[in-house]
């Protein structure tokens, strides 16, 4: 008989253990299911509890904000326009020292997530179950997520439960474990970590890893040396706090502490942290903005062409990360710069002494206008913000107009620290001498050089497009291709003896020559020119007609307004430095006019053609006639030219150049021109205001205070061989010319033409408009 086995029923311990189990299961269970609940709540917004995520569109084209950049024509990066400065990287562009002090920082398990790092989170949820510690459980996926998409702001946080005590950054923490794990599935880890270096504010003005690098050390991400990177990358613990500009030795242990971690998981030899970790940080620190940097004036005047372009064409200069292509050739400007700044530095110091102990500001008698201050103050933006928050009242705007305050002022020796009024540190700017410096490629309109004044940080004013002045004699060459084209031709003959013009009030102009004397003496139009005859000029104006020399400077390329009276023959109306270098590139060129141009072409971030200059040509002249104007404009350079001395012995420059020197009434503005076969440049120099000059032609005339920018400029443009610029001479029409340009053998027999001179040798009224050079 089989007998049955007895089993034996649990435990009350085992029922009690084998419930807590299924309960603890149960829990998990359903807490996980409560979680993913949560999750898709999350992601899809459920009842608007959460607010939005971004969407897939943006996931795929995900915005940052990415400065322009602006690049020369030999592809030197002049600047950016930015509101953030960034320009993105690529990962080749990133050296390995830089990438591993990152992930040993900040993500060891980079490579391993997908996006959240439970072993991390683990470990933050321990240290604050037991208090000691907040820790950072964030990956370096999360924290692209949230600088990214902004996942802390408002516009993605506007949900019914952000406003809750403590959900709102379970919320945000929700919302950037979501968005890690989208760009886990989207993008490779390379992409995310060059994203995470693209995105970050370094501080200083600086927005992702390539403006980092070259903001404190002038460098490229790829040339960082491992100290450096780690450096920037102690900056992603705290920005402003670890500065290694503002706070050294804050930022001198935070590196530390990033080459210790490298040193840890094996990025770096102890020997090597041993002897960098004593090291202090060598900066080459520069923050980058419009007054620093090569060509700020050109930069600024390019923005106006480009903001416009922009509006007009749905693009965002500050934000687009467009590349803009220019015709600036960076070795150009560079000497440019050298030229303005050594000659100014110097007429500066002799403007100093020439009105020691006197105020510049005079008027046509040199007496000092003494009400000067108080007229050019009211023009100011700090006496308009006084004028409005006084309501008027003179006494209290001139109270803080002549109170002292810590300034930083511009001195030719460096800035200065002063206690000084707002009266005062207007009267010590007005004491400077401004300038403008041109350089353009004739065949193309391209310019090559753009120096817009002396110091773009403190004098934003540019007098190169921005200013127009009173061109002198420098205008005349307009007069004289007019000439030509009406008959006249480089050896006809005239008189140097009075002419005197009638006027509609019933005055007469008899414009005197620079000695105030008439030699009597037979002139050929050439010789006239290169010695700057103002009779001659007069001569001519009085047989052409002002409104013809006006037709031919518009023709040319002049567009400021012109005023159709006799004095315009000597330069009386204003004219821009842009213009006029445009306007005689035209004789170099053949006859045809090119349209100054800056801006070649435009780029999209992802490197699409988007914009391609048209350049805008005029057939102003005929071939002969501007051939013929070259050989006037030689003569200036030539033996008796007013260029002669200046070019040949001061500056040794020994080739082919046709030139200009001009100078205005009481030396208020001094000018040159110089134009060889394949480069045109134009000189101004002068003071703010007219009535600040010298007062001796010694001085302020434009073969002094203008010609040797252009000498020293070319002397170094000649002596770069990397440059190809011509010394050879113009370039002769292929067509034979209808005269003959040899004066000694032309005018032989040939009488002067003194007709509508004599008659005007002894009028009564005589009024001396212009005395110019």
């Amino acid at each position: 008989m089989a007998t049955r086995q007895k089993t034996s029923s649990p435990s009350p311990t085992h029922k009690v253990y084998g419930g807590v189990i299924s309960a603890l299961w149960l829990f998990f269970v359903s807490g996980l299911a409560v979680f993913i609940l949560y999750l898709y709540a999350v992601s899809i917004n459920f009842l608007n509890l959460f607010g939005e995520l971004p969407n897939l569109r943006a996931l795929e084209n995900p915005k940052s904000e990415l400065a322009s950049e602006i690049y020369s024509a030999d592809n030197v990066r002049l600047g950016s326009y930015f509101r953030e400065n960034r320009t993105p990287v690529e990962y080749d562009d990133l050296p390995d020292n830089l990438v591993n002090a990152l992930v040993a920082t900040e993500d060891i398990r980079f490579e391993e997530h997908s996006g959240i790092d439970p072993e991390a989170m683990a470990r933050v949820a321990a240290a604050l179950a037991t208090g000691r510690s907040k820790g950072g459980g964030s990956t370096l996926t999360q924290q692209v997520a949230k600088n990214l998409f902004r996942t802390r702001g408002d516009e993605l946080n506007n949900g019914l439960l952000n406003d809750v005590p403590g959900l709102r950054t379970l919320i945000h923490k929700t919302k950037e474990w979501l968005m890690a794990v989208k760009l886990e599935q989207s993008y490779t880890k390379r992409e995310i970590l060059v994203m995470y270096l693209n995105i970050f504010e370094f501080g200083s003005n600086a927005f992702g890893i390539e403006s980092a690098a070259q903001t404190f050390f002038n460098k490229k991400p790829k040339d960082l040396e491992v100290q450096e990177s780690a450096v920037l990358v102690g900056l992603f613990k705290n920005p402003t706090y670890y500065s290694p500009r503002f706070n050294p030795e804050n930022a001198k242990h935070r590196r530390n502490v990033v080459l210790s971690q490298m040193v840890k998981y094996n990025f770096l030899p102890q020997a090597e942290y041993d002897k960098l970790k004593v090291q202090d940080i060598a900066l080459d620190y520069r923050v980058e903005n419009q007054n620093v940097g090569m060509a700020p004036y050109f930069r600024t005047e390019a923005s106006k062409f480009l903001r416009q372009w922009c509006r007009e064409n749905g693009y965002d200069l500050y934000g687009d990360g467009l590349k803009i292509y220019t015709t600036i050739d960076s070795r150009m400007q560079q000497y440019a710069e050298q030229a303005v700044e050594a000659h100014m530095k110097d007429r500066q110091q002799a403007f100093f002494e020439h009105w020691k102990g006197r105020n510049p500001w005079v008027d046509q008698s040199n007496q000092e206008i003494k009400s000067f201050p108080q007229q050019a103050i009211k023009r100011t933006s700090r006496y308009r913000s006084l004028k409005a928050q006084f309501e008027d009242n003179e006494d209290s705007i001139n109270y803080y107009l002549n109170k002292k305050i810590p300034m930083t002022i511009f001195t030719w020796n460096g800035e200065k620290e002063v206690m000084m009024s707002p009266m005062d540190s207007l009267k010590h700017y007005k004491h400077f001498l401004q300038t403008g410096f041109m350089a353009m490629e004739p065949q193309t309109g391209h310019i090559k050089a753009w120096v817009g004044g002396i110091n773009y940080k403190h004098f934003k004013y540019d007098h190169v497009k921005q200013g127009a002045r009173q061109p002198g004699s420098t205008f005349k060459p307009f007069l004289y291709t007019a000439a030509i084209e009406n008959g006249y031709y480089p050896c006809y003959e005239v008189i140097d003896t009075k002419v005197c013009i009638p006027l509609p009030d019933g005055n007469m102009w008899c414009p005197s020559n620079a000695d105030n004397k008439y030699s009597g003496e037979k002139y050929t139009l050439r010789k006239a020119l290169a010695e700057s005859v103002n009779s001659i000029s007069a001569f001519l104006i009085n047989k052409l007609g002002p409104e013809t020399l006006v037709k031919t400077a518009k023709r040319m390329g002049i567009t400021t307004p012109l005023d159709p009276t006799p004095s315009l023959a000597l330069g009386s109306s204003d004219v821009s430095l842009f213009d006029m270098v445009g306007a005689y590139g035209t004789f170099v060129n053949n006859g045809t006019w090119m349209e100054p141009t800056y801006i070649t072409r435009i780029e999209d971030k992802h490197g699409n053609l988007i914009y391609e200059h048209s350049p805008k040509t005029v057939e102003a002249l005929s071939e002969e006639t501007a051939y013929m104007m070259v050989h006037m404009l030689k003569a200036t350079a030539e033996p008796g030219g007013t260029a002669y001395y200046g070019l040949r012995y001061r500056n040794g420059l020994k080739n082919e150049i046709g030139a200009k020197t001009g100078t205005t009434q009481n030396y208020s503005d001094a000018w040159f021109m110089g134009v060889t076969p394949n480069l045109v440049c134009g000189t101004w120099v002068g003071g703010e205001d007219r009535s600040i000059h010298f007062r001796t032609m010694k001085e302020g005339q434009g073969g002094r205070l203008a010609m040797p920018i252009y000498g020293a400029f070319m002397q170094k443009v000649y002596a770069d061989k990397s440059l190809d610029v011509s010394k050879e001479p113009f370039p002769k029409p292929l067509t034979p010319l209808s005269v003959e340009l040899d004066c000694a053998r032309y005018n032989q027999g040939v009488q002067p033409d003194t007709e509508g001179q004599d008659e005007f040798l002894n009028l009564p009224t005589e009024i001396d408009l212009d005395a110019e050079i």
